[in-house]
């Protein structure tokens, strides 16, 4: 017996035994949350019906082209090849791609279909070509077949146990491991920048960091990123952490780590957020530095709810807060951009249900829908690497990040979506909360806002078109390269994204981008510049409190449930 065979024998019955209980535990979540309602398909098949009966011509010459392309995919394999095997894997591809094209003009041709519902039903078709993509599967992916050959088998082996240990650590869900995650530990070689937590609450743990220069901006900066995932984006390693450069810059920083909650924080909202998040944080980093008042920082979702909160203390006549820096930031929901397709009732009925349920928004729910916006590149060929090459999965930081995901409290969620996303009711004056209705138009602060330009998370021109409906007169806009995450995370020394910036946001975002400056380098420094000049001066370098224990705290150990 080969040692690949004997060793096959040996680890096959175990691996089998172990998916088996790994399905076992599946949780199976609502339906609803696997594709589109019944609706769609039905306005889907009378447009098409309609648009046949309307004009038969167009269709005749739509299923001639198909089969026009379908033959010269042939034609060009046959001529491409020199095997048998050579010939049907050019040619299977040829042939996904053809029919790939037709059903993408088939959806963006179907003019009957209202523009919102053609954009869904043009990211589920585009979900099934990439499903279908021959290289996804063994017998039709020659690298793959190449490879079991050369390992004699081997690959497909240690394919399989990817495949299971995926399963198990996704508690029978089918989530493509991204991350080697024994590679890193959270305060040991990430999140390591040095200081204390000095308050805690049920909503979050406040850290405060350790001072690097003799002398620091009189005004701290507060930090609030987004509860999807933990704050340590920003305080990766040293040498990407944001965290680290800014108290190298002479800052005082405090980072918020939001708590993790479970079925038991089914209650929480928004207001919880608000007041033992935003609101305590900004009164204890006042307290501790004796300042009048600070400069925030809001990341994604929590710059949205850093809007609220602002809109909500100009409402009470607070002005404790300076000035307000917002990084990919989303405000304005008129256009829901690439979450369209989960933004519509049929699908978020289904997350209240969920939610319901279960009492959150699980994580997995939350990673997989973030994974199929970029399928791609963060499921089918992560999928192909580890299943059918048997690659273990990198070791790279920020997909460390990535995969640590939190949940959602079921409330939280719902408000978010129902009343920011769908209804727009922030944007448009009319969202309540506090006994108040919170406008856009009441952020009145300094301002600056950085936005991503390949960002497919919050696209920069409806962060821009949010950002121009604030009340504030003193605001500066940067768009810089890359995306929701590399965009952000672009340390100076790299020198490898650069950004654009133009002061007045009055002119339509393409105008803006046109008319932009461009600098190729991070716009960190920019920021700095502009931040320090709401410094209010410098003096003695503060070290934090003894506090409740070191940085990075408990709160950001806790793991999804």
């Amino acid at each position: 017996m080969k040692d690949t065979d004997k060793m096959a024998a040996d680890r096959l019955p175990s691996l089998m035994l172990r998916m088996v209980t790994a399905l076992r535990k599946q949780r199976l979540a609502d339906s609803g949350l696997d594709g589109p309602g019944a609706d769609l398909y039905l306005k889907t098949a009378a447009a098409a019906w309609g648009e046949a009966l309307a004009d038969p011509a167009k269709g005749i010459a739509r299923q001639t082209a198909f089969w026009t392309g379908s033959l010269r995919a042939w034609s060009e394999a046959l001529q491409g090849s020199n095997s048998a095997p050579e010939f049907w894997t050019g040619y299977l591809e040829r042939q996904h791609q053809v029919s790939a094209d037709t059903l993408r003009e088939l959806t963006e041709e179907l003019a009957a279909l209202p523009e919102r519902d053609r954009r869904r039903l043009g990211y589920f078709s585009d979900q099934l070509v990439q499903m279908l993509a021959p290289a996804n599967y063994l017998g039709t992916n020659p690298d793959a077949l190449a490879r079991a050959l050369e390992t004699e088998g081997q690959s497909l082996l240690d394919g399989f146990e990817n495949l299971v240990r995926d399963l198990e650590n996704g508690k029978g869900a089918p989530l493509v491991g991204l991350v080697d995650t024994t590679a890193f530990a959270v305060g040991e070689n990430i999140a390591t920048t040095p200081g204390r937590v000095v308050l805690r609450t049920p909503m979050i743990e406040l850290i405060q960091y350790a001072p690097e220069t003799p002398q620091v901006h009189q005004r701290p900066i507060v930090i609030f990123p987004p509860w999807i995932n933990k704050f340590y984006i920003l305080d990766l390693r040293p040498e990407n952490s944001l965290v680290r450069w800014l108290v190298g810059q002479g800052h005082t920083v405090f980072m918020v780590s939001w708590c993790n909650p479970g079925p038991e924080g089914a209650e929480l909202g928004l207001e919880h957020y608000i007041e033992d998040g935003y609101l305590a944080a900004i009164s204890e980093a006042a307290r501790i530095c004796g300042t009048e008042d600070v400069n925030v920082l809001g990341y994604c979702i929590g710059g949205t709810v850093l809007a609220l909160a602002l809109a909500l203390m100009a409402k009470r006549g607070d002005d404790r807060v300076a000035s307000a820096t917002f990084l990919t930031t989303l405000t304005d929901f008129s256009d829901q951009g690439n979450f369209t397709p989960f933004l519509q009732d049929d699908f978020i009925d289904a997350i209240g249900r969920e939610a319901d349920r279960t009492g959150m928004l699980g994580a997995s729910v939350m990673a997989r829908t973030f994974s199929m916006l970029r399928a791609t590149d963060l499921v089918w060929k992560p999928a192909r690497r580890s299943y059918l090459m048997g690659e273990a999965p990198p070791a790279f930081d920020l997909l460390y990040w990535n995969s640590d995901a939190t949940n959602l409290p079921a409330r939280m969620a719902m408000q978010y979506l129902r009343g920011l996303c769908q209804d727009n009711a922030f944007s448009e004056g009319r969202f309540e909360l506090f006994g108040e209705h919170l406008d856009l138009r009441d952020v009145a602060v300094p301002l600056m806002a950085i936005a991503a330009e390949g960002d497919h998370i919050a696209g920069w021109t409806d962060c821009y078109r949010g950002f121009q409906r604030m009340g504030s007169t003193d605001k500066r806009f940067v768009l810089a390269e890359a995306g929701h995450v590399a965009g952000v995370v672009n340390p100076p020394r790299r020198r490898k994204y650069g950004h654009y910036s133009f002061d007045p946001v009055d002119l339509a975002a393409s105008d803006w981008r046109e008319t932009a400056d461009f600098e190729q380098e991070s716009w960190w420094p920019l920021w700095q510049a502009w931040l320090a000049g709401h410094g209010d001066g410098m003096v003695a370098a503060r070290e934090p409190e003894e506090g409740l224990c070191a940085a990075p705290g408990d709160y950001v150990r806790v793991l999804a449930s």
